[in-house]
């Protein structure tokens, strides 16, 4: 995620750098700690499924619609999943309004393949018969940023799916009144962002820390395999960096299923 750099900005990463040259951070958390999750499920009553997650300051709203739509050609057996994200003016200042921008494109496309690879949805239970399908929408908000929209979209992501049921379908009509079961999830995948400024690894990175970032690297996870990564920023990892990441990343897996599978 590239944010601009003004003058204060600037101030703030050579602070943010001195600080973690000598193994601090400006919130005092250690290198591998998570700031402060909160996820409510349920707040949009007329979405099939909906989460907000607060992650330290960050907060990402999420929405699951689901439209009674034709399978794709190549995929008639299976419903449709399409992930979109929003950068909203409101949450930065360095968002604006407008077409998507490349990095709401990145954080939608990073969350989808997560999904995705991880098999998170039963595609196939969307088939309610032949030439029609339940496609999935899910729709993420930025409400305010301070870092990190990976892992805080990802969390906002996987709980929104939790909290979705699928509308009745009668007489080859959806009724969208009425909201019958479940969405049949197979799986639960999780995201864990690192950054490294100089030669330190810092997990779930603030607004400052990405700005003051060599490089950065996000790892989604079902807690068994790598389901998808995704290498930010113009600096390297080494190959032990990078093994360390992964291992820190199945580390927290249970730790962020478990915000997710609450409530």
């Amino acid at each position: 995620m590239m944010i601009q750099m003004n003058a204060i900005d600037y101030v703030n990463s050579k602070y943010v750098r001195e600080l973690a040259s000598k193994k601090m951070r400006e919130d005092g958390r250690d290198a591998l700690s998570y700031r402060e999750i909160r996820v409510a499920k349920g707040l949009i009553k007329n979405a099939e499924g909906s989460a907000q997650v607060d992650l330290g300051a960050t907060r990402v709203m999420a929405g699951v619609k689901m439209v009674l739509e034709s399978p794709m050609e190549d995929t008639p057996d299976v419903g449709n999943l399409i992930v979109s994200a929003e950068l909203l003016p409101l949450a930065s200042p360095d968002f604006e309004s407008g077409p998507p921008s490349p990095e709401s494109i990145e954080l939608a496309r990073v969350v989808d393949r997560g999904i995705r690879a991880a098999e998170c949805i039963d595609l196939g239970s969307l088939l309610v018969e032949e030439g029609k399908a339940w496609s999935v929408y899910l729709d993420l908000y930025i409400l305010n940023y301070d870092g990190n929209l990976f892992d805080s979209g990802m969390l906002a992501a996987m709980s929104a799916l939790k909290d979705a049921k699928v509308p009745a379908y009668s007489n080859g009509k959806a009724v969208m009144s009425e909201r019958v079961a479940p969405l049949k999830l197979n799986n639960v995948v999780s995201s864990c962002t690192f950054v490294k400024i100089g030669d330190t690894l810092l997990l779930d990175p603030t607004g400052n820390e990405e700005r003051a970032a060599d490089a950065r690297m996000t790892i989604e996870t079902d807690g068994k395999v790598i389901r998808a990564m995704q290498k930010g920023l113009s600096g390297s990892f080494s190959r032990q960096e990078i093994s360390d990441i992964i291992g820190a990343a199945f580390g927290k897996h249970d730790e962020l299923k478990a915000h997710i599978d609450k409530g």
